[in-house]
This record gives C-alpha cells, sequence and structure tokens, in this order.
C-alpha cells in the first residue's frame, strides 16, 4: 500500500473513493461537513431520510455527483463521540477498510484520522489506520494452487488529508511506523502459517539468512554438533525425536552504539510440538505448527526495527527444533543437564518449550544485555486465564515491565502483568534434579514463568506468554503477528529515551 499526505480541502481530491466520518446523531466531522457543502448538502439529506445516522462501524457507500472529484462516497459511523476510543477506533477502520476493498476502488482518500479518539494523538489515529488496512489486505493463499482473483488486493494507494501543515511531520513518522510493524506482521504471520513440513528449523534459518541479505543483519546459524559443544542438553533433548536439526539462529541488528548494549528478544521457535512422548489428543493438532508464534514474532520485530532503523542495538535469538514421539524421544522421568548447569527432571515432555528457551536465555547472556524478553506459546494456562486481548507478562525488573505494559496499550497488543512469587518456586521442586519441569495443575503460565526465572540470574528479564494471542483457531484459524506490535513500539520508546 503506498500513502501520500496532502494538506489540500479533501472534497477538491480526485480519487475513486472519499472516505469520510459521521458521529452518532448524524454529527458531521468536518471533512464530512465540508463534503456536503460541496455536495449541496447530499450528508445532511441522507441523514434526514434515515440512511446516516453514525452508529460506530455501520458504513455507507454513495455514488457521487459531478459536484465532488471522486465518483464514490463511503460514510462510516463512528458512533458517541464522547465514547469513542482507541479499540472502537480501530474495529470502525478495520469495517471501512473491509467495506473500501468491496467497492474495487484503487485508491482512496481516508480523512478518519480527524476524529476524536480517547489518549490518542493525530499521529497514533494515523498509525492505527495504516496498521488496520494492512490486515484488511493480508490473504496466505500461496500454497493454493488458484489464487484468490478477489476484488480485496485491488486498493494500492491511500490519501491521507492533514488540515495543518505543521501536523505533516507527525503524520509522515506514524505512517513509516504503521508501514514498519505491519511489514514485521506479515512476516510473522506468513512463517507461522506456513505448514509444519515447510517450515522447519532450516527454512527458519534460510528466512533469517534472507533477512541479513535485505536489511544487512548480521546472522549466524548454529547445529546440533555446535549446540552440543555449548553443552545445551536440555534443549537437544527435546529435538532427538525429530529427522529434523535443530537450529539456534541469531540475527544481530546495531543500530546503536558499539558499546551500547542490546535487548535480547528470545522467540520459542518449535516449528511442529506433537506433545513428544506425552502425546497431545488429535484434535486442533494441526495448530500446533503455531508453536514457533514467538520466534515468528522475533523475525518480525526485528524486520520492523532494520526498516524504522532505529538507533539502538537489537538481537534476536530463535531456537527451533521439532517435539516429536520417537525411540529416541525424551520420556517422562528423564533428567537432562541445561546449558547453565542445572539438572531437569522432564515430567512431561509436552512442556518443551521452557527445555528449549531455557538453554537459549543462558545462551544470550554472552551478549551482556541490557534487557532480554523471551516470547513464547508456552502455555493452555495462560488461555485459560487471560483469553485473547492480552499476553500475558512477567518479570524480574519493574521498569522493564512498565516499559512493555505501557507499549502494550499505546500500540493495542496489550499484555496483563502476572505474579513470580517465590510461593509458587516450590511447585518446581525435584527430589532427583535440580529443577522439575512442570509444576502441577495450579498456576500453570506462572509456574512455567517460574521455570524461566530459574536461567535469568544477574539479567533484566520479561517473559511473555502468547498462548492466547499469537494466533486463533477453527474457522478463523491464522496467525495474528502478535506480539510484533508491542514489541516494535517497545523499541521505538526505548529509542527515544
Amino acid at each position: 500500500m503506498k500513502y501520500t499526505i496532502t494538506t489540500g480541502d479533501c472534497a477538491d481530491i480526485s480519487t475513486d473513493c472519499l472516505v469520510v466520518g459521521v458521529y452518532a446523531g448524524s454529527k458531521l466531522t468536518p471533512s464530512a461537513i465540508a463534503v456536503d457543502q460541496a455536495a449541496g448538502g447530499l450528508l445532511k439529506r441522507l441523514a434526514k431520510r434515515g440512511d446516516i445516522e453514525g452508529a460506530s462501524g455501520h458504513t455507507l457507500l454513495v455514488p457521487c455527483e459531478d459536484d465532488l472529484r471522486a465518483p464514490r462516497l463511503l460514510v462510516v459511523g463512528l458512533g458517541d463521540a464522547n465514547q469513542l476510543d482507541a479499540d472502537e477506533f480501530l474495529a470502525v477502520v478495520r469495517s471501512a477498510a473491509t467495506a473500501l476493498q468491496r467497492t474495487g476502488a484503487t485508491n482512496a482518500a481516508v480523512t478518519l484520522a480527524e476524529a476524536k479518539v480517547k489518549q490518542r494523538d493525530l499521529g497514533d489515529r494515523t498509525r492505527i489506520i495504516v496498521e488496520a488496512f494492512a490486515v484488511s489486505r493480508y490473504r496466505f493463499d500461496r500454497l493454493k494452487s488458484k489464487k484468490s482473483k478477489s476484488k480485496n488486493r485491488t486498493l494500492s494507494k491511500i490519501v491521507l488529508p492533514v488540515k495543518e501543515k505543521s501536523s505533516v511531520a507527525a503524520v509522515r513518522r506514524s505512517v513509516r511506523e504503521g508501514e514498519a510493524v505491519s511489514s514485521g506482521v506479515q512476516l510473522a504471520r506468513d512463517l507461522a502459517n506456513l505448514p509444519g513440513n515447510i517450515c522447519t528449523p532450516s527454512y527458519l534459518a534460510e528466512q533469517a539468512r534472507k533477512l541479513q541479505r535485505s536489511h544487512q543483519l548480521k546472522v549466524s546459524i548454529l547445529s546440533e554438533p555446535q549446540m552440543r559443544s555449548l553443552k545445551m542438553g536440555s534443549l537437544l533433548s527435546v529435538t532427538r525425536g525429530s529427522r529434523e536439526p535443530a537450529k539456534l539462529i541469531i540475527m544481530e541488528y546495531r543500530g546503536g552504539a558499539k558499546s551500547s548494549p542490546p535487548v535480547v528478544l528470545v522467540g520459542k521457535g518449535l516449528t511442529f510440538d506433537a506433545g513428544g512422548i506425552s502425546l497431545k489428543p488429535a484434535g486442533k493438532m494441526d495448530e500446533m505448527k503455531y508453536d514457533m508464534c514467538g520466534g515468528a514474532s522475533v523475525f518480525g520485530t526485528l524486520l520492523a526495527t532494520a526498516e524504522l532503523k532505529l538507533p539502538l542495538n537489537v538481537i534476536g535469538i530463535v531456537p527451533s527444533c521439532e517435539n516429536l514421539p520417537d525411540g529416541a524421544a525424551n520420556k517422562p522421568g528423564d533428567i537432562v543437564k541445561s546449558m547453565s548447569g542445572q539438572t531437569i527432571e522432564i515430567l512431561n515432555t509436552d512442556a518443551e518449550g521452557r527445555l528449549i528457551l531455557c538453554d537459549a536465555l543462558t545462551y544470550a547472556k554472552r551478549f551482556k544485555p541490557d534487557a532480554v524478553i523471551d516470547i513464547a506459546t508456552l502455555t493452555g494456562a495462560c488461555v485459560i486465564a487471560l483469553g485473547d486481548p492480552a499476553s500475558g507478562l512477567f518479570s524480574n525488573n519493574e521498569q522493564l515491565a512498565k516499559g512493555l505494559l505501557e507499549a502494550g496499550e499505546s500500540s493495542g497488543d496489550r499484555a496483563w502483568r502476572l505474579p513470580l512469587w517465590k510461593q509458587y518456586q516450590k511447585q518446581l521442586n525435584s527430589p532427583f534434579a535440580d529443577i522439575a519441569n512442570i509444576g502441577g495443575r495450579g498456576g500453570g503460565a506462572i509456574t512455567a514463568a517460574c521455570f524461566l526465572s530459574r536461567f535469568t540470574d544477574n539479567l533484566n528479564w520479561a517473559h511473555l506468554d502468547i498462548a492466547g494471542t499469537a494466533y486463533h483457531s477453527g474457522n478463523k484459524k491464522g496467525a495474528t503477528g502478535r506480539p510484533v506490535g508491542l514489541l516494535t513500539q517497545f523499541l521505538i520508546q526505548r529509542s527515544r529515551n
């Protein structure tokens, strides 16, 4: 999608479709007023006969006469002017994007950023529009023999009218940020939506090499023998049941000073998780291709960071393998030794994500990071606790947690903090090893985070459990690209401090 910014009168814009907003009670926005005057009172006539009420998300496509330079006018309901918040505005914009793309218009002028949204300035509203339009355009049909010929792909240019010239710079920056986040989200969704027979650990490694070439990242891929020399016994125990070789993918973006400590993102990259010997039920097991969404979000965030050329250092680490049943696979009761030297009793082989993350967290220490954030579809317990509106956040550092929560609110990709109290740690006690890999039924998301915390000594660390937010199930099955928005916003805010 190409975005251009203009400071002219929206009624004078030559475009396939002009999009204006109307509040509840048929209250016209400034652009709608200008259009109504140019069109001889068209909108007021439509409102008078009840065609326009301003209900939130309601759209009406109006063929225009010669009074406007746009042959189509899309009127979008904004709801109560005093109640419009960021969540509702996002829903409104998505509704408008869907309706607009059904028209077959190749370009459009969208004035919705002028709406008054609680705690969101013009730049914020513009970025919401850019990201919402990107989501509405997304299709994953690359593996279909017949590609979609829907009109949904025809819209290619958006004009954003801005009233004040002094606002152009802020709007331009927001467009750039929105486009970068959208690119990262799309990459994360594409990787996650691929099936496990295509998106293997080796495939992910190849995609990292592509980013190295296209965005000047430094990429290193560690093989199983190299991981063995590093004594990553926990990670390597998970991959024993698979014929696909595990990979430890390291991507380095260096936009800050050489001496500046990096932010390290560690993403779980289980390209397929059958549960191992603790085999998962057959129903919905196909969705376990999404167990690498944490790793996919690291790819997406590194892409967005590179496109924005943020002045800081960011390192992405993606431990990637498969978890399958086999004669060589982990067995319940096995004890393995992690890179940190701690021994782990494996009571459930389906609690494997923490087994690969713990070695990756230990590896991350060599970069002397300012902060480490791991991202993983880790527990079904987090889905039960929070559903899909928010990712679970755990942290041993108040400032880091605060920054992530604020980034979530700002981006609309929210997280909710859960405790890491010492009382939960005792659930991981083992009579035979230093730690057990599960802590029982109670507080499953918390005890999983407690497990990871055992490997974060001397680190400013946060853990995001994205099991409920990374993908949709059922008829709407598909990756969401979260939390690329949250992570990128966190890095944007950090780069400005």
